[in-house]
């Protein structure tokens, strides 16, 4: 905690948005999305919400072979989020299992993104954002996730990574089927990732109604 602290006490923006934030200009990262900026530095995320939780998914070994021999390195997959609507996924290399670690949070900041949530259960009915408001369905590499609305204290029917990034995003009933290399962690992941994102891509009817 006094790690980060630290960090965005000493921190010196880079970009103009950074410097905007900064300056108290924006004050929220719902100011981001509507107006479709893109976050270029870590730090951004850490000020508008400085409640954020990070959760190493997978540690890996990846090896490369090159003209110099064989190259060994350490990837992580890393999920950060609120617990309350948002969420954010990231990879990264390195030698070390902690410099990977600190790669793939940053990454995972970078890709921080809105989960719509509701109550889009046909047995429920609450209209309380335990859920999501519809069925979607995400996909990477050779995996494919369907995430089902479920009703008011089904929990997470879902495996162990995906249960993760669900309660990171503050989803807390769902159903999830799967299909394809599910034991593939990271294509996974991703797979649930975007089957996230796409809850704010698709338009629902309420969108409609100004």
């Amino acid at each position: 905690m006094r790690d980060s602290k630290d960090k965005l006490e000493s921190w010196m923006p880079r970009t103009k948005l950074g410097r905007m934030i900064l300056e108290g200009q924006i004050s929220s990262i719902e100011e981001l999305f509507m107006e479709g900026l893109r976050i270029r530095e870590p730090e951004i995320v850490d000020v508008l919400l400085p409640g954020l939780q990070e959760e190493v998914i997978n540690i890996g070994l990846v090896q490369k072979q090159t003209d110099a021999g064989e190259k060994s390195q350490f990837r992580a997959i890393v999920v950060v989020g609120n617990r309350d609507g948002y969420v954010g996924l990231g990879s990264g290399k390195a030698r070390q299992v902690r410099s990977a670690i600190e790669k793939a949070a940053v990454d995972a900041r970078l890709n921080i993104t809105p989960v719509r949530r509701g109550c889009g259960c046909w047995e429920c009915g609450c209209g309380k954002p335990h859920s999501l408001p519809f069925q979607v369905r995400g996909s990477c590499g050779g995996v494919e996730i369907v995430l089902i609305p479920g009703p008011r204290g089904l929990g997470l029917v879902a495996s162990e990574a995906a249960k993760i990034i669900l309660g990171l995003a503050g989803v807390k009933d769902c159903w999830t089927r799967s299909y394809g290399s599910t034991r593939t962690v990271p294509s996974f992941a991703c797979a649930v990732f975007d089957a996230l994102k796409k809850t704010y891509q698709l338009v629902t009817p309420k969108d409609w109604v100004s």
